[in-house]
């Protein structure tokens, strides 16, 4: 909801991760800010910087960007990160994505992630934001809006994969829009349970997840639902 999206354009990294000791990596990029299969390319560009630490060295076939300990790491292992970024005259209402804007506005977001891995053990954390000023934008007679999606997010998560490659999964998320634009855009809290069975690796998985969603709107009033969701994921 409040995160960025792929785009086009230019990339630095620096990488400086070994399999013990201190690590980091630096990355930096400068786009188009108007993301994937955009018309018309506006008059600003995208501008976005990463940090990512490594206080006890890198994961096992790099652990950190997959949700589960596949590996079991026998040592602890903690990943941190942080992203600035910052999209000049966006045109959608999430940047790189998202409905189009009446008017140009200026984005700012902030996302901070951890990952935590030890002997089957998995905790994953991250926070969101997205920022601007007048989040609303009207087309000239005025008869017509679209807004920025403004407000932050965070979520957390704890697992546990067995030797068998079967995982047990926690999860809680919370997503606080702005109060400008809650007419259109609850606050939204969601409890899921997950369990999943890992076939090759992560590339190949099937998945059964049970949750409820709870959504408060800005006039007070209060919506709850439950869902379950069974999928089978092949990626590469």
């Amino acid at each position: 909801m409040f995160n960025i999206d792929r785009d086009f354009g230019f990339q630095a990294i620096y990488l400086h991760v070994g399999d013990r000791g201190f690590g980091y990596n630096l990355k930096g990029a400068i786009s188009t800010g108007d993301g994937r299969n955009f018309n018309e390319s506006t008059d600003g560009l995208a501008y976005t910087g990463r940090v990512e630490l490594y206080p006890f060295g890198g994961f096992k076939k790099k652990g950190e960007f997959f949700e589960g300990d596949l590996m079991r790491e026998p040592t602890p292992k903690l990943y941190l990160g942080g992203t600035y970024h910052f999209n000049h005259n966006a045109s959608k209402s999430q940047g790189q994505r998202g409905n189009p804007l009446f008017e140009r506005r200026n984005l700012q977001a902030v996302l901070i992630d951890a990952m935590f891995k030890y002997k089957g053990w998995s905790a994953m954390a991250s926070f969101m934001n997205r920022n601007t000023k007048n989040p609303i934008t009207y087309n000239e007679d005025q008869s017509q809006s679209q807004y920025v999606l403004v407000g932050y997010g965070y979520d957390g998560q704890l697992s546990y994969t067995f030797p068998s490659h079967w995982e047990i999964i926690g999860r809680y998320s919370h997503n606080q829009p702005k109060r400008e634009i809650q007419r259109w855009q609850p606050v939204h809290n969601q409890f899921s349970f997950g369990l999943t069975k890992y076939i090759w690796e992560h590339s190949f998985k099937v998945q059964f997840e049970a949750g409820k969603n709870n959504f408060k709107f800005l006039n007070g009033d209060k919506k709850n639902n439950w869902y379950t969701r069974f999928q089978v994921e092949i990626g590469i």
